[in-house]
């Protein structure tokens, strides 16, 4: 039986643990719990599959950026030869932030875990493989690590100018974070509360 969503080869997301071991590690609950693409939409977080050795002539990257308006695309590269400073940017994309805008990574080359909350507020490791792209809403609380492979090159996306600063947690009194809570809610039709609490 073939894959069904062509996106399950790129990206995959499970709840973690709570263990305090290397955060490269895959750090699965014991039994594993996977997490399926509708649920991540229902965080808002939204994932394709694309060509990565063809990037510059994708005709489904270039519609996904002119429907989404992401005008501005640069190259980022995560590993300790490429990235000055490596030890303390690993630490800081690690800690638990939130954006103002989307976050939009395209991993070209190489992978990483991009770990997001959930609604009860446990966390969601989101690993996303070569080819994989994926877009967190403004207002969701994140962090970012390499997998064991130490290496990711991600293409980042924009919509006009970046603006890339982390606002570590908590800063729930930010209008992207209400907004956010706000279309939670009307995503599960106002039922249950969503635990905001820093």
């Amino acid at each position: 039986m073939g894959i069904l969503d062509k996106r399950e080869e790129v990206i995959q997301a499970w709840y973690m643990d709570d263990s305090d071991e290397d955060q490269r590690l895959p750090h699965h609950r014991e039994p594993k719990e996977f997490v399926s693409f509708d649920q991540l939409a229902e965080l808002g977080v939204l994932s394709w599959r694309l060509d990565a050795d063809n990037y510059e002539t994708d005709e489904e990257l270039k519609k996904i950026r002119e429907e989404r308006g992401y005008s501005y695309m640069d190259f980022c590269e995560v590993c300790p030869e490429k990235l000055p400073n490596y030890e303390e940017k690993i630490k800081n994309f690690f800690e638990e932030h939130l954006h103002t805008d989307e976050e939009i990574r395209y991993c070209v080359a190489g992978s990483g875990y991009f770990d997001v909350r959930d609604k009860n507020d446990q966390w969601i490791r989101v690993w996303v493989k070569k080819g994989g792209m994926i877009v967190l809403p403004a207002g969701i609380y994140h962090r970012f690590t390499l997998d064991t492979n130490n290496y990711i090159k991600a293409m980042r996306l924009f919509v006009g100018d970046p603006v890339w600063t982390p606002h570590n947690r908590p800063h729930d009194h930010l209008p992207a974070r209400k907004e956010y809570i706000q279309n939670l809610l009307k995503e599960e039709g106002g039922g249950q509360a969503v635990d905001t609490a820093a």
